[in-house]
C-alpha cells in the first residue's frame, strides 16, 4: 500500500506538441508497481489546454475544481468541477480552461498505454472554431 498526500508528488509540465499552461502529476503508475491503471492529476492554467490529439486507449477523467471544456472533436462540452468524462479509444479530444481560476481534474488510464503511440491532430494549437 502505498498513501501520499498528491501535492508530495512533482508537478512536471506537460511538454507535448500544442499544449499550453498544463502541468500533470503521476499519482498512481508503473513506478507503484500497479498493475492495471494509472491515475494522473492535470491543472490547467486560465486560457491553458491540453493538445488536440487522440490514442489506442481510454481515458476516464474526473473534474477536481475549476471549468473548462472538453472538445470531441470539433464539439466543445462544458466542464465544472464534478463533471466526469468517458474519453473512448482513438477519440480525437482536448481539455481547455475557460475559467478565471485553474482547471484540475484527474485522468485514469490504463497502465498498457505507456509508450503507446499518441497522435496529434493537425489542426493542434490553433483556436478551435465557435459554434
Amino acid at each position: 500500500m502505498k498513501v501520499n498526500h498528491y501535492r508530495s508528488i512533482e508537478s512536471q509540465p506537460v511538454v507535448m506538441e500544442g499544449s499550453h499552461g498544463c502541468r500533470v502529476r503521476w499519482l498512481v503508475g508503473s513506478a507503484e508497481s500497479a498493475p492495471n491503471f494509472a491515475m494522473r492529476e492535470f491543472e490547467v492554467d486560465p486560457g491553458g489546454f491540453t493538445p488536440r490529439h487522440s490514442h489506442p486507449y481510454e481515458h476516464e477523467v474526473f473534474v477536481l475544481d475549476g471549468s473548462g471544456e472538453v472538445y470531441e472533436g470539433d464539439e466543445a462540452h462544458p466542464l465544472k468541477a464534478g463533471d466526469v468524462i468517458y474519453v473512448a479509444p482513438d477519440e480525437v479530444h482536448q481539455f481547455r480552461n475557460t475559467g478565471a481560476q485553474p482547471m484540475r481534474f484527474l485522468c485514469m488510464i490504463p497502465n498498457s498505454a505507456t509508450g503507446a503511440k499518441i497522435t496529434v491532430a493537425p489542426e493542434c494549437g490553433v483556436e478551435p472554431a465557435r459554434r
